[in-house]
């Protein structure tokens, strides 16, 4: 069975709005290392089409010239990962995707009954839904040295407390951290 890892950039005060994270060499290194532990991606709409927008190779074949050189082998990875995506409203999607709907739980845990080296997902809405489920294996945050004063915020609406064991940990230059969770209640 393959794990199901949610993993985010998020500030200090909860925030994990795209915008007010530190797009850096070193986090941008650290993400498509860690897109290598899995084979494909489970989004919800919304983070679908935000990272399509932003990781798809453009019909040139070239990518666009305001991406850095060390941005690209993150580019090439999302690009050519396959991706399924969750949605009641999309009628079809592209970029390697397969549109997922109908009964949640039954349809993630097909997913994750499949061979492979793991599913990533990310986003809000839908993480909330599957930790609900308890479907998550694994939680992956990279905690950036910023106090945002706004949201969206992570789990906002989480039915039950979910207690968690710290399995790893990274520091960055930038002063972020890596922070790497599994499910269960931490031993002393």
């Amino acid at each position: 069975m393959r794990p199901l890892r949610y993993s985010i950039n998020v500030t200090l005060d909860g925030c994990c709005d795209h915008r007010v994270g530190i797009p850096d060499e070193e986090s941008n290194r650290y993400w498509a290392a860690s897109l290598e532990r899995a084979d494909a991606l489970l989004f919800g709409r919304v983070i679908y089409e935000m990272m399509e927008e932003a990781w798809r190779k453009p019909a040139t074949g070239t990518w666009p010239d305001w991406m850095a050189d060390w941005q690209i082998p993150f580019a090439e990875t999302i690009d050519g990962m396959k991706k399924y995506v969750v949605s009641t409203t999309l009628e079809r999607v592209d970029w390697n995707a397969e549109l997922v709907q109908g009964d949640l739980e039954k349809a993630v845990q097909q997913l994750k009954q499949q061979p492979g080296r793991g599913l990533f997902v990310s986003g809000v809405t839908l993480p909330l839904a599957l930790a609900d489920l308890g479907l998550i294996d694994e939680y992956e945050f990279l905690v950036q040295p910023i106090l945002a004063g706004h949201g969206p915020t992570l789990f906002a609406g989480l039915s039950e407390r979910l207690e968690l064991q710290l399995i790893g940990r990274q520091e960055f230059r930038s002063g972020a951290v890596a922070l790497r969770y599994q499910p269960g209640r931490a031993t002393a």
